[in-house]
This record gives C-alpha cells, sequence and structure tokens, in this order.
C-alpha cells in the first residue's frame, strides 16, 4: 500500500495538466503562452508606466552621471522584468524557433540599450486591455485602439527623439514642447520641416514614426469609410408614390 502511494505522488498524470514532484506534495502545474500573457500583462503595463516616469525625468531633466543613478536604477529593474517576462514567454512557446522570428523586436529591445524608449510600447498591451471595455460594436474598439495608440505613439517618439538629439551638435530639437511638436507633425505625414532630426538614431525614429502614421490613418480612414457605409445602409429609401390609375374613358 504504501510502495502505491509513493508511486502515486511521484507520477505525473498525461493530459493538460502537469504535476510537479515534491516530497510528499503534489501541485497541479497549467502554464501556457496565453495564460502567461493574462498573468503578467497587468503588472507589466504598471512597470511600463514607471519606466515612462522613470526616463521621461531623466530626458526631459537631461539628467546626467551621477545625478541620473535613481532614473537608471527603476530603468535596470524594469529591464529585468522585462527580460524575465521574455526568456518565460520563449520557454512556454510550443514552438522555440517560431515564437523567437515572430518576437524578433521584442529580443531587440532587450538585448540593446539604444532601443530602450521601445519598452514603453508595452503599454499598447494595457491599450488592449482598455479596449476590451468599450462595447460590442467594432468601430468603437478600433476608435479608441487607433487614437490610444497614436497618442502613445506621439509620447514615446517626442522622448526618444529628445533622447537623442538635445545633446547633438548643431541640434534642433532641445526641449521637450519641441519634441512632442516634432512627433505630432510627423505622425501625422504633414512634416512641416522647422524641426529635424541630425542624428543617425533620430532619423530611424523618424523613419519609423513615419510609417506608424501612414498606417494609422489608414486605419482612421477605413474606421470612417465603415461609418459612412453603417449611415447609409441603416438610411430609409425614399420610394415615389406610384402614379394614380387613369379613370377609365366613357363611352
Amino acid at each position: 500500500m504504501r510502495d502505491q502511494e509513493r508511486s502515486h505522488r511521484g507520477s505525473y498524470f498525461a493530459g493538460p495538466n502537469r504535476l510537479t514532484r515534491r516530497p510528499g506534495v503534489t501541485l497541479p502545474i497549467h502554464l501556457t503562452t496565453d495564460r502567461w500573457r493574462r498573468l503578467t500583462e497587468w503588472p507589466l503595463a504598471v512597470a511600463a508606466v514607471i519606466f515612462l516616469g522613470a526616463y521621461a525625468g531623466a530626458v526631459i531633466g537631461n539628467l546626467q552621471a551621477p545625478n541620473d543613478a535613481v532614473p537608471e536604477l527603476i530603468m535596470t529593474v524594469t529591464w529585468v522584468l522585462f527580460g524575465v517576462d521574455y526568456v518565460v514567454s520563449l520557454v512556454l512557446a510550443q514552438n522555440h524557433g517560431r515564437w523567437f522570428i515572430t518576437h524578433l523586436p521584442e529580443f531587440l529591445v532587450v538585448v540593446l540599450p539604444v532601443l530602450r524608449p521601445l519598452r514603453l510600447l508595452r503599454l499598447v498591451r494595457l491599450i488592449e486591455v482598455l479596449h476590451r471595455t468599450a462595447g460590442n460594436a467594432l468601430r468603437s474598439r478600433v476608435s479608441i485602439y487607433v487614437f490610444s495608440t497614436a497618442a502613445l505613439l506621439v509620447l514615446v517618439a517626442g522622448l526618444a527623439i529628445l533622447d537623442a538629439e538635445q545633446n547633438a551638435a548643431g541640434a534642433n530639437i532641445l526641449n521637450f514642447g519641441d519634441a512632442i511638436w516634432w512627433a505630432f507633425v510627423t505622425i501625422t505625414t504633414v512634416g512641416y520641416g522647422d524641426f529635424f532630426p541630425v542624428t543617425p538614431l533620430g532619423r530611424v525614429i523618424a523613419g519609423g514614426l513615419m510609417i506608424a502614421g501612414i498606417a494609422l490613418i489608414g486605419s482612421v480612414t477605413a474606421t470612417i469609410a465603415s461609418w459612412f457605409v453603417e449611415q447609409i445602409k441603416g438610411a430609409p429609401v425614399e420610394r415615389e408614390p406610384a402614379a394614380e390609375a387613369a379613370p377609365p374613358a366613357h363611352q
């Protein structure tokens, strides 16, 4: 009897729920990539907001060592959290190679310090969570997602371009207000030309923002077009009254 109990405690059940071996304890574990994402989307969104505050303070204040010790510590801690999330997601993926290729930007954001502003795009997950509560209407969900993403991209691009440009020789984007104005006119593809990047990194940021702006404008155009189509389909159709029958001729 004791041998059977030991065998049962040290065995694994077949099926989606696996059991871990521990002395005298059997714990069910069922962790998938989707479940991990659901568990971590809010904590990582909070971490991204904290990173945003630390990064914005360091960039707008143009902090240099050793005055940037506290923001750098906060950004390092959030980087570790993002790195752990990336590794766990990779381990949980069924096809590791395919997941790595399809999530290559996340790998570059974690590995390359120069791309640290892109960690703020983790807030897109928060936008995804919020837009689920926007109702069942597809148009309202798309509208909230598009405009929220556009505002986030303007903020991220403004901070990133200021970080890249403000200490460069010959730069003309020197404060947060000019950086946000540049990001706004760039994402809308207006491009007045009053402010422009002079560093290679700044030009890369500009190119990415232009591509994102074109995609967002396409989404907004499609949303407005769908609204017009819906209004036209729902409008009552006016019909001309039938011609009255002519009275019969008198013999």
